[in-house]
C-alpha cells in the first residue's frame, strides 16, 4: 500500500500547531544557557569541583565537558601559516558489508580506505585501500555492531600504520569520534569482543603518543550536550545535584547552538577535557579532550567538534597545527565545509552495491566449483526483487 497522505498530511498539521511553541521554549534554554555560560566563563575551578561532587556523590556516569585553562567563552582565530615543514595528512575512513540471513551466501566485509597528502599540496594525494572478508566460523557472532567495531579498530589500526611511515610532523584524522563505540553488558561475548578490540585501540594509541602523531576525530553537525551539561550542573543547587540524572533545565539546547554563535570563522573554543565513565579507560596522554571548531563563513557559521588526545591539547604547537590544517582543508571544499582529504578517504573506502554484487559473486562461484551447494537467497528476498516491487525498505 502506498503512503496515506492524508493521515500524514493531518499530523503534519498537529506538528506545525505546536512548532511555534516548542520554538519559543527551545529559545528560552538557549538563552539561559548562553547567559550561565557568560556568567560561569571564568570560573573553570568551581566547575570542576562541582562537577568533581557530582561524579563522587550521585553520578559516575555523568557524561559531561570538564574545563581545563581557557575560558567558557574562549575563541581563538586559526594560527597563521606557513609552518617550518609542511605536516604529513592522513586520513582514514571505513565501510561495511553487513552479514545478511537472506543472502545466498553468508560473509561480512570490511573496507578501509586511506589518503596520504603533504599539507603543502607540492605532491598528488597517495590512496590505499584495504579489504578484508569475514567468512565460515568468522562470521557466527558477527551482528552489524560487531562488524562496526572490526572497521572502526580496522581504520584505527591502518591510521597507525601509515603514520609509523610518514614523515614528522603527521597529522592522522578520522571521520567520527576518538571514542571506540560499541560497549556491552558485561559478561556477554559481545562484551569481551569489545573489550579485546578496546585492548588493541589503546594500543594503536600509545604507538601514535610515541610518534607525537597530531591524532584528531573529526565529528561533523554534532548533536552532543557536553558543555551545555556542565552548565546544568553549575545551575543546580545542593537538591537538584542530587537528582543530577534527571536534572535537564536546558534539554534540547546543543554546544553548537551556543558556539555558532560565539565563534567566528575559523575560531575554534577552549579545549575541555570529556567526564564520561567510558572515557576512565583513555588515562594520562590518551585522556579524551575536544574543542569546537567553526569551519563556515560568515552569515553561514558551521561548528564542528574536534577530538583529541591529551598529549595534543597539551601541546600548543601541535593544537596551532591542527587548528589551521582543519581551517585549510576546509576551505579546498569551497562551500562544502568538510576537510577535503576525509571526503577523499570516505571515497576511496565506500562498498557500492555492484561491488557487494560482484563479491557475493565471487564467493557463490568459488563454492559452487568446490562442489558446494549453494541455497539461494531466502523466499522473502526472492519475493522483494521481483520485478514492480519499489517498497523503500522493510
Amino acid at each position: 500500500m502506498p503512503v496515506d497522505f492524508r493521515q500524514v498530511r493531518e499530523q503534519v498539521s498537529q506538528m506545525g500547531g505546536s512548532a511555534r511553541e516548542r520554538q519559543q521554549d527551545w529559545e528560552n534554554k538557549r538563552q539561559e544557557a548562553d547567559q550561565l555560560l557568560k556568567q560561569h566563563a571564568h570560573n573553570l575551578e568551581f566547575l570542576r569541583q562541582k562537577v568533581q561532587q557530582a561524579v563522587r556523590l550521585y553520578d559516575p556516569s555523568l557524561r559531561c565537558a570538564l574545563p581545563v585553562s581557557e575560558a567558557l567563552d574562549a575563541h581563538l582565530p586559526a594560527p597563521t601559516e606557513p609552518f617550518s615543514r609542511p605536516p604529513t595528512l592522513l586520513a582514514v575512513d571505513g565501510s561495511q558489508i553487513f552479514t545478511d540471513r537472506h543472502a545466498e551466501v553468508q560473509y561480512g566485509l570490511v573496507n578501509v580506505g586511506s589518503v596520504q597528502m603533504l599539507h603543502s599540496g607540492t605532491q598528488p594525494p597517495e590512496t590505499t585501500v584495504q579489504s578484508t572478508l569475514f567468512y565460515d566460523e568468522s562470521v557466527d557472532n558477527l551482528n552489524d555492531a560487531a562488524l562496526s567495531l572490526k572497521r572502526d579498530l580496522g581504520e584505527r589500526q591502518k591510521m597507525a600504520e601509515l603514520a609509523a611511515q610518514a614523515n614528522p610532523p603527521v597529522i592522522p584524522l578520522t571521520d567520527g569520534p576518538l571514542e571506540l563505540w560499541g560497549a556491552q553488558p558485561e559478561g556477554s561475548e559481545a562484551s569481551r569482543q569489545y573489550e579485546q578490540s578496546l585492548q588493541d585501540y589503546l594500543k594503536v594509541l600509545r604507538g601514535l603518543h610515541s610518534l607525537q602523531a597530531i591524532i584528531a576525530g573529526y565529528v561533523d553537525r554534532p548533536d552532543a550536550d557536553l558543555v551545555v551539561r556542565l552548565l546544568e550542573v553549575a545551575k543546580a543547587d545542593a537538591q537538584q545535584l542530587e537528582q543530577i540524572r534527571t536534572f535537564r533545565p536546558l534539554h534540547r539546547v546543543r554546544d553548537i547552538d551556543l558556539y555558532e554563535d560565539i565563534l567566528g570563522p575559523g575560531e575554534r573554543s577552549a579545549v575541555f577535557a570529556l567526564q564520561s565513565q567510558g572515557g576512565r579507560r583513555y588515562e594520562g596522554p590518551l585522556a579524551l579532550h575536544f574543542f569546537y571548531l567553526n569551519v563556515g563563513v560568515s552569515r553561514h557559521a558551521s561548528a564542528v567538534r574536534v577530538e583529541i588526545p591529551a598529549w595534543v591539547a597539551q601541546n600548543p604547537a601541535q593544537l596551532d597545527m591542527l587548528h589551521a590544517v582543519l581551517v585549510s582543508q576546509c576551505r579546498i571544499m569551497g562551500t562544502r565545509h568538510y576537510p577535503y582529504l576525509l571526503h577523499r578517504a570516505h571515497e576511496v573506502a565506500v562498498v557500492t552495491h555492484r561491488e557487494q554484487a560482484e563479491v557475493t559473486e565471487m564467493i557463490v562461484g568459488e563454492l559452487l566449483r568446490q562442489g558446494i551447494p549453494v541455497k539461494g537467497r531466502s523466499q522473502k528476498q526472492a519475493s522483494k526483487d521481483l520485478p514492480g516491487r519499489t517498497r523503500y525498505n522493510d
